[in-house]
């Protein structure tokens, strides 16, 4: 199978499934609609030689003045292959500006031919090499010694089933593999689809070369430029060259920090040890938020219902957009807050958490676009020397299995530091990071965005990092804004407040444990 430059694994297979096929047309009718007094249609702006004319001029013109949302109109959706879950955290998943449906580790098995290799001199490919393999028959051997304490577990919480085990072979199987994945590297290939503006691809192909992962991105990026083209040659025809990647912001300023384009040193541990302390225990520290986050919601609802406050006071003006008693929207599969006037309400308070997650858990958390945070260079942050790892509850509590993990977590890094030390690039090396490698980073958001992202990641089959952070978060909002924190529960428990039926809305993915009577004083869960 055809590698690409630089690898020795299959190339990224990136094909346009779907898009706008006169994208460069149609952004210029849009932009020549705004003056006219009509509808201008693609067709128009190319009619003649004299509309053609006009039309790369303006086309020009924009561009350059910085008017670009005329470029977001064209949508383009993409399936992409052979692509490291590295290059999909560090690039695709990093902006709010997209959609994707991806391949999930939680419930598909991984092969172990499913990774990224680079091409390297030997020896240092074949240890490269080995460590790949390693960690593939880790996580073949975790698999199987995580599965008898996931079945105690599976079959307290629903000893009926206990009577037909095959029937939930596969539910364990894939409870072990959301565990497992922790000692996968994080150069594991995926496949998904991903659809985004052609403004969004504009702005890959400017920073493709930018941090962490310049040779892969650059690959996939020039292969999604090169099938929109197939459809519309017009469409990146003034397009900007693409920044190196010691141009870029990020490497200008290590560079004049004297950290060059290398991996983390004294300072990288200092920083560590430095947010760790400030971390504690938690997995999300509240470090700030809107004071009076609880009076200005209030206000807001007065606003937008045009009420004094003498006929709805703060306490029950809350309650009228929080209350799934009072809001109706509260209960719907769809999201309808960003859509209802009352529920905007809630963008007047704002939320940072100081967190720390495995790669794999905030591959997940950054999918909530709307609570964004400020990711790290990854190699400005990895210490050579000390493995740095999140251990998943299951896995803690399986011995065997932990030292498994450890032991082959250990042999990563040591494999990373003889290639850094024989000459690799550190995007290359870092490949091996296993996913348990953590991220530490601040999120911030608006109270609406966090209360969808609460609401679901409340659940308990939601993935168990992620659960955990949000029940430290919504644990550490109620101390300072009871009112508003009074309802974020899970949305089997909003459903029950709203009188809906059935509570839980999973169906067969039902957790198996009555949560609408627990208090979040009572959450715990192993699975």
């Amino acid at each position: 199978m055809e590698s690409s430059p630089g690898f020795r694994s299959p190339a990224p297979i990136v094909r346009l499934t779907n898009g706008f096929v006169e994208a460069f047309d149609n952004a210029v009718a849009t932009a020549r609609t705004c003056y006219s007094p009509r509808i201008v249609r693609p067709e128009d702006v190319r009619k003649d030689e004299k509309a053609r004319a006009l039309r790369d001029r303006i086309a020009r013109e924009t561009y350059q003045a910085g008017h670009h949302t005329t470029l977001q109109h064209a949508t383009f959706q993409f399936s992409l292959e052979n692509v490291s879950r590295q290059l999909i955290w560090s690039v695709l998943h990093a902006h709010p500006f997209y959609n994707s449906e991806q391949v999930s580790q939680r419930f598909v098995e991984v092969k172990a031919e499913r990774v990224i290799i680079p091409a390297l001199p030997e020896p240092l490919e074949a240890i490269y090499r080995r460590v790949v393999e390693a960690q593939m028959a880790a996580y073949q051997r975790l698999n199987a010694l995580l599965l008898p304490r996931a079945e105690a577990e599976f079959y307290r919480i629903f000893p009926a089933r206990k009577r037909t085990p095959e029937r939930w072979a596969s539910t364990l199987k894939k409870r072990c593999q959301e565990v497992a994945r922790y000692v996968l590297p994080i150069g594991t290939f995926a496949h998904l689809y991903h659809t985004v503006s052609g403004l969004t691809l504009h702005r890959y192909h400017r920073l493709a070369e930018a941090y962490d992962v310049p040779t892969e991105a650059r690959v996939v990026i020039q292969a999604m430029v090169e099938e929109v083209e197939k459809v519309d040659p017009l469409f990146f025809r003034d397009v900007q060259d693409t920044l190196p990647l010691e141009a870029t912001h990020e490497a200008s300023v290590l560079r004049g920090l004297g950290q060059a384009l290398g991996v983390g040193d004294a300072d990288a541990r200092a920083h560590r040890a430095e947010f760790d302390d400030e971390l504690g225990a938690r997995t999300s520290r509240l470090v700030d938020y809107s004071a009076r986050a609880e009076q200005a919601v209030a206000q807001a609802v007065r606003n937008v219902l045009g009420l004094p406050r003498s006929a709805l006071d703060d306490t029950a003006a809350l309650e009228r957009v929080l209350s799934p008693r009072e809001n109706p929207y509260l209960s719907e599969a769809l999201s309808l807050g960003t859509h209802g006037k009352l529920m905007r309400a809630l963008v007047h308070a704002s939320y940072t958490f100081q967190k720390k997650l495995s790669h794999t858990a905030d591959s997940q958390d950054q999918r909530h676009r709307m609570t964004p945070g400020s990711r790290p260079v990854l190699q400005a942050t990895f210490v050579p020397g000390e493995p740095d790892v999140v251990v998943p509850a299951l896995l803690a509590e399986v011995p065997e299995a932990l030292d498994v993990f450890s032991r082959t977590c250990a042999e990563a890094w040591v494999a990373i530091e003889r290639l850094l030390d024989g000459g690799v690039e550190p995007e290359l090396a870092l490949y091996l990071l296993p996913n348990a490698f953590p991220i530490r980073f601040l999120e911030s958001g608006e109270l609406l965005h966090f209360h969808h992202k609460w609401v679901h990641r409340l659940c308990y089959t939601a993935q168990e990092e992620i659960w955990r952070a949000s029940l430290e978060e919504v644990t550490q909002v109620r101390a300072v804004h009871p009112r508003i924190a009074a309802h974020l529960v899970p949305p089997c428990t909003l459903r029950k407040e709203a009188g809906a039926s059935p509570f839980c809305p999973e169906g067969p993915r039902f957790c198996g444990v009555p949560v609408w009577n627990k208090s979040l004083e009572e959450f715990q869960r192993l699975l």
